[in-house]
């Protein structure tokens, strides 16, 4: 750890450091771009240096933390997601947001995203190789009962209204099952549209739902008076209330992160959900900021577990980082920590500093970016419009993409007048196709005999616990009517 620290301290990676967070965070603002993209665009750049493994680990690092911090900002002001776990931050955020709070959010966000990546990084350098084997444990029946714990959960998201709630979980559902089936390649829910075989597109969906369902509420009142920008920022006793709700996520988000295929977005949603129940079902507020962001970050230094010690990528944003590893001439896998131990430290140094100098970087910033609020609704919304069309058309470069968008836009509109939550639809939709490989793959190897799904103890207690949180929801909802 000493050793890391000395590498990560030295000037060259601190200014590295920095320049990959504030570069980082501003890629990471825009519309759909999230740490995978920030990544996979900064790549190059970063290998082209012609730097040592460590360093080249501390700007990649670094750009990952900046970029998620920076989809906060658009996420909390803007109401646009890049990221599906971003779409649980969205729920309170932007509330915050509309009542003059959205510099408090930001300051919150900045500080959980800090308190769970450092204590995540601490669980890394401690606990690798255990929650490595443990990780082995879950195989695809394992799997399916986790993303039905996941569903089940959703009731806490959905407002005051559990059907509501499961309309959306079921909307996202059928969202995801549009394009080719995964073991027959037969076309689903196409309607004859070649552009829709690969499925509808994360980006277009969440821009879609979010973004363009703003704007069409905003023009139902073109008139109303402009609200005015407060920047308030949390106070150290608001961050201190919080310190139990960041201390759950972070538990949450690191040993959900360990998990190959789970994620941030799993986290985030489970995270927000138990901080809900613990609550009482009352409004968050700033808890509800803390809670999303404190698991993110745990679950995004959780997925390095599997990438480092077994070679197996645990999300989408480790699978690139995966690339640049092999780049650089490093191979993961269970020989990683003693064939590469400078490395690893190397990179818990770089982590634990690059999480550092991302909180003094932005939580000065934190009254500028929330000056984008002050500019005048009738040239923002344009704005946001424009950015949003050119995220989607440089996803695919596909017109029928920003098409598409707008009709989600359209169909998040009717949702939101209608009472229906959009954070289940999005997480419906990125379940799903989980959802129906880890059950594809289980009934292959019972060959075809439901009961493997409950053939293990680890599986019968996720189902067990899932039923416990729907028939507590129920029960709860019950109770009040």
């Amino acid at each position: 750890m000493a050793e890391g620290l000395a590498l990560a301290l030295q000037p060259l990676n601190l200014t590295l450091a920095a320049l990959g967070a504030f570069v980082g965070t501003l890629v990471g603002m825009l519309p759909g771009i999230g740490p995978i993209n920030a990544i996979a665009i900064l790549i190059p750049l970063a290998l082209a240096l012609d730097l040592p493994p460590e360093s080249v680990l501390i700007v990649l690092t670094a750009i990952y933390y900046g970029s998620q911090y920076g989809n906060s900002i658009s996420t909390i002001l803007l109401n646009v997601p890049g990221t599906a776990s971003a779409t649980v931050t969205a729920i309170d955020g932007y509330a915050l947001t509309q009542k003059g709070e959205g510099a408090s959010a930001l300051a919150m966000s900045a500080v959980a995203s800090f308190f769970g990546g450092t204590l995540s990084i601490l669980g890394l350098a401690l606990f690798a190789p255990l929650l490595s084997s443990w990780a082995l444990r879950f195989g695809p029946a394992e799997y399916f009962a986790l993303m039905v714990l996941a569903l089940s959960v959703l009731s806490s998201l959905s407002g005051g209204s559990v059907l509501k709630g499961a309309v959306a979980t079921l909307l996202g559902l059928a969202f995801a099952t549009v394009g080719f089936d995964p073991n027959s390649a037969v076309a689903r829910y196409t309607f004859g549209e070649l552009r829709l075989l690969d499925g509808v597109d994360f980006v277009v969906l969440t821009i879609g739902l979010f973004a363009m369902s703003e704007v069409l509420l905003a023009l139902e009142s073109p008139h109303a008076k402009e609200k005015p920008v407060i920047v308030h920022r949390a106070k150290l006793t608001e961050w201190f209330s919080a310190k139990g709700t960041m201390l759950r996520g972070t538990v949450i988000g690191f040993l959900v992160g360990v998990l190959p295929g789970a994620g941030g977005t799993v986290a985030s949603f489970a995270a927000y959900a138990a901080e809900k129940r613990f609550n009482n079902n009352q409004p968050l507020g700033l808890k509800g900021v803390a809670a999303p962001e404190a698991a993110n970050n745990a679950a995004s230094t959780g997925a390095m577990i599997p990438l480092l010690t077994l070679g197996v990528p645990g999300s989408g944003t480790t699978a690139v980082l995966l690339g640049a590893l092999l780049a650089i001439g490093i191979q993961p896998g269970p020989l990683f920590l003693t064939q590469h131990p400078d490395v690893f430290w190397a990179l818990v140094g770089s982590m634990l500093v690059g999480n550092v100098v991302l909180l003094a970087l932005n939580l000065p910033l934190v009254g500028i970016f929330i000056r984008i609020l002050s500019v005048p609704r009738w040239f923002l919304h344009p704005v946001i419009v424009v950015l949003s069309v050119v995220a989607v058309y440089s996803v695919n470069r596909s017109t029928f993409d920003i098409g598409l968008m707008a009709l989600l836009g359209i169909v998040g509109y009717a949702l939101r007048k209608g009472g229906f939550p959009l954070a289940p639809v999005v997480l419906g939709f990125v379940l799903g196709g989980l959802m129906e490989k880890s059950l594809r793959r289980a009934m292959a190897i019972s060959g075809g005999g439901w009961e493997i799904l409950f053939s293990s103890s680890l599986a019968v207690a996720i189902w067990v616990f899932a039923a416990i949180c729907l028939f507590a929801s129920l029960w709860r909802r019950s109770d009040r009517a």
